[in-house]
Order: C-alpha cells, then sequence, then structure tokens
C-alpha cells in the first residue's frame, strides 16, 4: 500500500493532490468629485420649498444653470448621474465602491442627508459597500461653519439667496428660520439647513460608509489605532475609532504633537479621518484624509474650534501632507511595509493627486497664464512624489481637478507611483474609474464614461425660465440657450465645458493679448502667422482692427482678424510670403491650408481644455482634421520659440510665435500622456499597457 503523507492546505498543491484555481478577481469603483446636491431634498425646517417640477411631481432645489457653467463642476444632474453610475456598477456586479473627496458640495444637511439615503438604499438592496475619504468640500473646515449661496434659482426664474445663521447675509436672527427682503430679485432666505458641517456632523451622518469599522470587515485600523492584526478585535476597533481618539495637533508651520519643533505657533487640535480597512481578504483599501487646514498665524486660540480659525484645503494637498501631517505619511509607511510582507493587494485613494496631472506641460503652463494659475498650486511638486513613492505605496486614486490623466513615477532608487487621476462625474467627460484586481498583482483600469443618464433633462424646464427671465432683464451676461438641446447627458457636460471655456476660463484665465488673438484668428491665419516676419507690433495692430478702447480695456473681440485692413504696403508684402510658406508647409504634412480656416481660436481653446480635463477621452468630440494641423502648429511653432519678453511694441508675429507656441506644446502634451482609458498596471514591475485597442 502507498503511503500517504500528511499535507498542509498550503502543501496540498506540491503533494499534487490539488487542481490549483484562480483567485476570484476583485472589483473596486472609484467614484471622487460626485458634489452631490439632494435637488429633491427637503429643508426640514419648512424654510423653502423649491420648484415644482412637472415630470417628477415633486419640489426641487437646484442652482441656476448660469451657476453650473460658469463653476467647474455641475450642481444639479449629477444628482442623476450618481444614481446611473450606482446602477451601472450594479449591473457590472461591482460590491465595493471608493468614494475619494468631494461627494458632497460643501457638507451642508439638506445634501447629506440624500446622499445617506442613496447609498444607503444600494447598501441594503444590491450589498454594495461604500469607502469614504474627505475631499476640500466635505468638510470644508475641519469645524462646523456659517454658509449659503446666493445663485439658487428661485420662482420666474429669478435668483434665490439661501444662507444659514452667522453668514453675513443672515445676520440677527436665531433660528430655526428666517425670510429677509434685502433688496434682491426674491427675499433672501436663512435656515441651518445650508450650512456646513464640519468633520463631527458628517462622520456622525456618514459613519456606515468606511468612516468607521464595520462587523464585514476583514480588518480596520487608522493612524491612531493601538492594536496590531493578531489582536484585533472588531469591538476594539469600535472603541478606537471614536472621533475624540482620531485627533492630532497641527500649528501654522507643521505637525505638532512628537513633530512639533521650537518656534511652532498657533498649535490647535483638528480631526483626521484617515484609515485602512481590508473588506474582504487580501486586498487592502488605504484611504487617506488628505485634508490639510492650516491654523492662520492669528488664529484665535481660545476659540479652537472657529471655522475662521483655519485656511482651506484646496490648494493644499501633498505638498502640505508631508509638512503638517507627517504621522499619517509615517503611518502609510508601515502599512505599505504590512501590506508587502503579507501579500496583500494595497490601492490608496485620497482626493488629491499625488503626482502632476499636466504631462510635463507645468513649466510652459506658468510661463504663459502665470505663476499659481491654471490650478498649478494644486499640483504636487517633483520632491513629494517622489516622498510619497518611498513610502511603498504603488497605487494611488484620486480625485479633486475633475480630470482624467494616469501618472507614472519611476525613480533611481526603484520606487515608484502610478497616480490615476479619475474624472468626475459632474464635468466633462463624466465618468467613473472601475479597478479589477488580477492574480500576480496585475490591476486592469477601465474608465467607464456616463453616456446616457436617465432623467438628465428633467430640470430643463426651470433653465428654459431662467433663460427667459435672463433675457428680459438683458443680462449682462447669458449662457446658449442651446445647451438645453443636448441630446444626452455626455453631450449635456461638453455644452458644460464649452460655456466654461467661454463665460469663466477665457475671461479668467488668458492674458490679455493672447486672449485677444483667440477670440478673432482663425487655423489658417495661425499657420500663417507663424511664418510672418514683419516689424509692425501687436498694438499697432489691434489699434488698426479693434480701437484703442479694446486695447485698453482688454475687450474679447468676435470680430475677424482681416489683414487687408491693415493700412501698410510692407505689411501686406509680409504676409503673401508668410501665406506662400504656410501653404508649403500644409502640403508637406499633406494638409491643405484652407482647411485650416475651419476652424477659429475659440474652437481651439475649447479643445484645449477638453484635453485638459478628459486626456485620450476628449478625441472622440474633436474633428478629427484639427489634431494633425494642432501638431503642425506646435511643431512649426516650436522651431520659433525664443526666450525673450513680450511687450505693446513687440513685432505682432513675434507675439503670436510665443504665446501660441506655448499654447499649442500644451495642448500636445495633453494629448499624448500615459494610457488613460482602458489599460492594464504590474505592480510587481511598474509597468503599464495600453488595453484599448485590445
Amino acid at each position: 500500500m502507498k503511503r500517504i503523507t500528511k499535507c498542509s492546505t498550503a502543501m496540498l498543491l506540491l503533494c499534487g493532490l490539488v487542481t490549483p484555481v484562480a483567485a476570484e478577481e476583485i472589483q473596486v469603483a472609484f467614484m471622487p468629485d460626485i458634489h452631490f446636491h439632494d435637488v429633491y431634498g427637503q429643508f426640514e425646517d419648512g424654510s423653502y420649498q423649491g420648484l415644482k417640477n412637472s415630470k417628477s411631481g415633486q419640489f426641487a432645489t437646484i442652482r441656476s444653470m448660469y451657476a453650473q457653467l460658469t463653476s467647474t463642476r455641475l450642481f444639479n444632474e449629477n444628482y442623476f448621474a450618481l444614481i446611473a453610475a450606482l446602477d451601472d456598477a450594479v449591473k457590472r456586479g461591482v460590491k465595493y465602491v471608493a468614494l475619494p473627496g468631494d461627494f458632497s458640495d460643501d457638507g451642508q444637511p439638506v445634501h447629506i442627508r440624500g446622499l445617506k439615503k442613496i447609498l444607503d438604499h444600494y447598501s441594503k438592496e444590491y450589498g454594495i459597500q461604500f469607502f469614504a475619504a474627505p475631499g476640500n468640500h466635505d468638510p470644508v473646515r475641519p469645524f462646523d461653519r456659517a454658509s449659503g449661496e446666493g445663485d439658487f434659482l428661485g420662482q420666474d426664474g429669478k435668483t434665490q439667496r439661501i444662507f444659514s445663521r452667522g453668514a453675513k447675509e443672515c445676520q440677527g436672527y436665531e433660528g430655526p428660520s428666517a425670510v429677509i427682503d434685502a433688496g434682491h430679485e426674491l427675499p433672501t432666505i436663512c435656515t441651518e439647513e445650508i450650512r456646513e458641517f464640519g468633520y463631527e456632523g458628517l462622520l456622525s451622518e456618514l459613519a456606515d460608509f468606511g468612516f468607521y469599522p464595520q462587523a464585514t470587515n476583514v480588518y480596520w485600523e487608522t493612524p491612531y489605532s493601538s492594536y496590531t492584526q493578531k489582536n484585533y478585535r472588531f469591538s476594539t476597533a469600535q472603541d478606537e475609532a471614536s472621533y475624540a481618539q482620531r485627533q492630532y495637533e497641527i500649528c501654522h508651520q507643521g505637525t505638532g504633537g512628537d513633530y512639533k519643533q521650537e518656534g511652532y505657533s498657533a498649535c490647535l487640535t483638528v480631526p483626521d479621518t484617515s484609515y485602512l480597512v481590508e473588506p474582504v481578504e487580501g486586498l487592502w483599501l488605504l484611504a487617506i484624509d488628505a485634508n490639510v487646514y492650516i491654523p492662520k498665524a492669528d488664529a484665535d486660540l481660545e476659540n479652537p474650534e472657529s471655522a475662521d480659525n483655519f485656511s482651506g484645503s484646496g490648494n493644499a494637498g501633498y505638498n502640505k501632507m508631508l509638512t503638517h501631517k507627517a504621522h499619517v505619511i509615517e503611518w502609510m509607511k508601515t502599512v505599505a511595509s504590512r501590506a508587502e510582507k503579507q501579500g496583500k493587494t494595497l490601492v490608496t485613494f485620497s482626493h488629491f493627486p499625488m503626482t502632476e496631472f499636466y504631462n510635463g506641460a507645468a513649466e510652459t503652463i506658468e510661463d504663459i497664464f502665470g505663476p499659481g494659475n491654471f490650478q498649478l498650486a494644486r499640483s504636487p511638486k517633483e520632491d513629494v512624489s517622489r516622498a510619497l513613492a518611498q513610502t511603498g505605496i504603488k497605487l494611488h486614486v484620486g480625485g479633486h481637478m475633475h480630470f482624467n490623466d494616469t501618472g507614472v513615477k519611476h525613480y533611481d532608487d526603484g520606487s515608484y507611483l502610478f497616480n490615476i487621476q479619475a474624472p468626475s462625474m459632474a464635468a466633462y467627460v463624466p465618468a467613473y474609474k472601475l479597478l479589477t484586481f488580477k492574480e500576480k498583482q496585475q490591476v486592469e483600469v477601465e474608465t467607464v464614461i456616463l453616456d446616457e443618464v436617465p432623467r438628465f433633462n428633467e430640470l430643463f424646464e426651470h433653465y428654459e425660465q431662467e433663460w427667459k427671465h435672463l433675457d428680459a432683464i438683458k443680462a449682462k451676461q447669458i449662457w446658449n440657450k442651446d445647451v438645453l438641446t443636448a441630446r444626452n447627458y455626455y453631450e449635456f457636460t461638453n455644452w458644460h465645458i464649452t460655456e466654461l471655456t467661454r463665460m469663466r476660463f477665457l475671461p479668467e484665465e488668458w492674458p490679455c493679448d493672447l486672449k485677444q488673438m483667440v477670440f478673432s484668428l482663425d487655423g489658417e491665419q495661425m499657420l500663417i502667422l507663424s511664418q510672418l516676419d514683419s516689424p509692425i507690433s501687436q498694438e499697432q495692430v489691434a489699434a488698426m482692427t479693434q480701437g484703442r478702447q479694446a486695447i485698453e480695456n482688454c475687450q474679447q473681440q468676435s470680430t475677424s482678424f482681416n489683414p487687408e485692413s491693415i493700412p501698410d504696403p510692407a505689411f501686406a508684402k509680409a504676409w503673401s510670403q508668410a501665406r506662400q510658406q504656410a501653404e508649403t508647409l500644409a502640403r508637406e504634412a499633406n494638409l491643405n491650408l484652407k482647411d485650416f480656416a475651419r476652424w477659429n481660436g475659440f474652437d481651439l481653446a475649447v479643445d484645449f481644455y477638453r484635453l485638459r480635463n478628459a486626456d485620450e477621452l476628449a478625441f472622440k468630440d474633436i474633428d478629427r482634421a484639427r489634431m494633425p494641423q494642432y501638431s503642425l502648429l506646435a511643431k512649426t511653432l516650436s522651431k520659433q520659440l525664443q526666450p525673450e519678453s513680450i511687450d505693446k511694441n513687440s513685432p505682432f508675429g513675434t507675439v503670436f510665435k510665443q504665446r501660441f507656441g506655448g499654447l499649442f506644446g500644451i495642448l500636445t502634451k495633453f494629448a499624448s500622456g500615459n494610457p488613460s482609458y482602458h489599460f492594464m498596471l504590474d505592480l510587481e514591475n511598474g509597468s503599464i499597457s495600453d488595453l484599448k485597442s485590445k
């Protein structure tokens, strides 16, 4: 008789008695920047009813379309987008959904209740577990503060102002609510339903969504836990997860507590909601609270929980995490080390990016748009990304920027970091990221685009009233009514980025000379200008074609540039020669110069922001003929860029070459980054491979 030796379960494979079985693949959906606004939320104090909607039969509490089209996020339609995204996740069998910050829009009670109701529904009906990490809009400050908005949509399309007690618009009332006639279109409503929760209120309402341990978790801890995996008990985790125990000291100059240095001042105690959870054996989700609320130098230490003591966290991110939350960074190192030793699959998520998100174009952006502009303050510095990679964290999913992007960093010490910027469903392109964790540390990343969103146009009847009202009062700035012709949610967000470019980005972000050129040039003229050699100045051209007042006021001109209107024979000759050279350039690139005239500077600006927001996802919305034309302009202008300053006396052609050379260079970098739609990550060797064509 053959002797059978005893084999442990782990040794059965070696004994040849068990056939290998592939580990079950685990999917996690990442949905940052929902900016949830409960469009049918009820004010419990009865202070505001909203607008009766004929399709739903409910009363809608919504922001105006003008507010939406001048904001980087939608406020209203994302209500329907969230439901569509969760329905899609259900169809795919997804059981884990991470919310990397800004799940709410300023943490207001009426909206937090609505969000909780939806998440509870999908949790109870479909078994989805939610894991949230806070963003700079939830909470806006670490403690409660007065708030409100002046751009809700009221009766007859008029603007409705709603604020909470303590806001300057609602001084002098004690509540629970009040109506104040301050001479605006409609009386101001004062209600505590619109105040901003701090951490304590948010944790109380959203306790079940990752912030506290659940009995179903394999493991759960915080940077402040005293237990280990070996002696883990759910009851102990519950006790140590209390709000009171998750506090740390932060000073104006840096991290307090054990890290406090001599001379540190304005030191206060604030909450931190970072946590590690193992929802299923082998998968670790590390939720980092990357909000850094730095105490102001003149903080009122007698009132430590005053929201006025702190700066907002929007521009802080990981640049300040390293200096002001050093203890969390150290904890991240221990988590990464343990995950490596125990063979856990570790994915980190937080609201803020861990790597730069402009595909290496940040320096050029700063040159054109100025230091700190274009959200450059939100970009992690290179030494910060390096330090984060050295924690051992290899994969991070972030939000905040409303961008679709993949950052990949490799360093000489062998460390590397993947930073996946998940787009917002409240902006263009509306989508979420779906990560599938496979064997051998392989992670498949898919971008799920929300093309069709049921009921996305349910509120359009109210916007019709708003537009009619704006038109009737001859509003100084009015949005394009064609927005309301959108056939689906994707098209609606495309309108959003277009109007946002026209009504906010161009007026606020672009230098005067660049802006005036954008509104007056077409693509054909741009290629000709790339070859122009004439001493006539930018100011002279502007004066002859736009008028002196337009120059002084930096007005955006809708009139096209006409070189024939410049009464200068030398310029006419130079223009003719430049045209011939441009025709040759186009022909050699198998293009036709006249085809460049089919797009203008505004089309270019919209495509610029489409690519910035959506990366390769934007290609479907950009005319296929344009990208080769953009590439030719970028290549041609890059050869002529000179490090010279520009002023009003600079030649017209030189100003164009300098401004647009950098602009087209940025655009091509936006369009040529790492795979960001459908790709595979190998966490063992740090490689990335594109899957979109497979």
